[in-house]
Formats: C-alpha cells, sequence, structure tokens
C-alpha cells in the first residue's frame, strides 16, 4: 500500500466534518417486513475537511499537501479529533483502556484494537496507526515501562517474553487514522481578495 506517514494538518482537521458509514443492504418484502443484511464486516470512515479552512494560508497547505500526495496516491495519517483516543476523548490515555489480548506463554505480539460496546453488542476496531510517544502498556493492571514495543506503521505490540498464561495484556494509547483523498482534483474558488475556498475535499479511509 503506498502510503506516506505523515499527518495532516491538525489545525485544519479540527474543523473536518465526518465519521463512519456502513454498508447494509435492506431488502423489503411483500408482507412489508424488512431483511438486512450486512455487506461490511467493519465501518469505513469518510471526512471532508474543507470546513477547517479560515485562511488563505490554510488553503495553501492544503494544496501543497495535496500536491505532495500525488492526489489519491498516496495514503497518510489524519487526527480524528471526535475519536483519536483508546479511552473517551476527554480523558488522558490509560495503560488498562483496552484489552488486546491474554498470554499463553508463547505468543509475543499483539495487535491494538479499540472496543466500541452499547446495549451488550460491541465492535473491536484494529488500530493500525497509534501515535508515537502516546502508548502505555499494562499487565494484568500493572503499567510495563520497559519489557515491549510498538510497530507505529502496524499497531502490533511486541514483547521480549511471551506474557505467562492467563496474563490479561491492556493498551492505552492515542491513534490517526489510515485516509487517502478521495478525489484527483481541488476545486479551489478565488474571491475578490484572493482569499480563496475549496467547496469539498473529500478524504477516505484506507482499509487493508
Amino acid at each position: 500500500m503506498a502510503f506516506h506517514e505523515v499527518r495532516f494538518p491538525d489545525n485544519i482537521s479540527r474543523g473536518a466534518r465526518g465519521g463512519p458509514e456502513r454498508r447494509t443492504q435492506i431488502v423489503e418484502l411483500t408482507s412489508g417486513d424488512e431483511e438486512r443484511n450486512a455487506s461490511w464486516a467493519n465501518s469505513r470512515r469518510r471526512y471532508d475537511v474543507s470546513y477547517g479552512i479560515r485562511r488563505a494560508d490554510d488553503l495553501a497547505a492544503v494544496v501543497a499537501f495535496f500536491e505532495a500526495r500525488n492526489g489519491r496516491l498516496y495514503g497518510f495519517r489524519f487526527k480524528d479529533w471526535a475519536d483519536h483516543r483508546s479511552g473517551l476523548p476527554s480523558q488522558v490515555p490509560s495503560p488498562t483502556d483496552q484489552q488486546i489480548g491474554t498470554g499463553d506463554g508463547v505468543t509475543t505480539s499483539f495487535q491494538l484494537i479499540k472496543r466500541y460496546a452499547s446495549g451488550g453488542q460491541s465492535w473491536a476496531r484494529i488500530i493500525t496507526k497509534p501515535v508515537a510517544g502516546a502508548i502505555q502498556i499494562a499487565l494484568n493492571g500493572v503499567s510495563q515501562a520497559n519489557g515491549w514495543s510498538v510497530d507505529h506503521n502496524t499497531g502490533l505490540v511486541s514483547f521480549e517474553i511471551a506474557p505467562s498464561a492467563g496474563i490479561t495484556v491492556t493498551a492505552g494509547f492515542e491513534f490517526d487514522v489510515p485516509v487517502r483523498f478521495d478525489s484527483d482534483v481541488l476545486d479551489v474558488t478565488l474571491d475578490i481578495e484572493r482569499l480563496g475556498s475549496i467547496t469539498s475535499i473529500p478524504l477516505l479511509e484506507i482499509r487493508r
């Protein structure tokens, strides 16, 4: 996957609109009842960052970022300000926020995940782009300062020694969303004062 490990400008992403989408097939029967089937097992996020452009310099930064990514060719990191932490957005990550596995004495690698739960149901999201310096790990609730490392390009946590059988492995972290531009065109409108604007700048989450 062609990907640049750079983040879209935070000051512009803060004003973006968007969030998760799913694809569901709904068939209405002759009786009026419905049959619903999920076409996707996982959600995919879409954003429009045009709402974050407030100054001419912001516009120039987006154009430069777009050109450096070759339009839709290269993916990049994006901070979703509404959902960028292992816990609530208002809370500092804790090493016990998310359970990422259980030790068996053999396994040394565990994937970062974030669970979304409501009403007894939950969905686990694989986190592939954790933020360097914002990751904490705990074993049975005890924070671990060392003995592990994280691949910031995949979200894979690796231990020097496999956690013993039955040990709960948890993590706290901040993360970015891997995205790409969803258009090869930036439709820039210059006003009389040359401030400029772009009607829409769509971004689409990259799923592997």
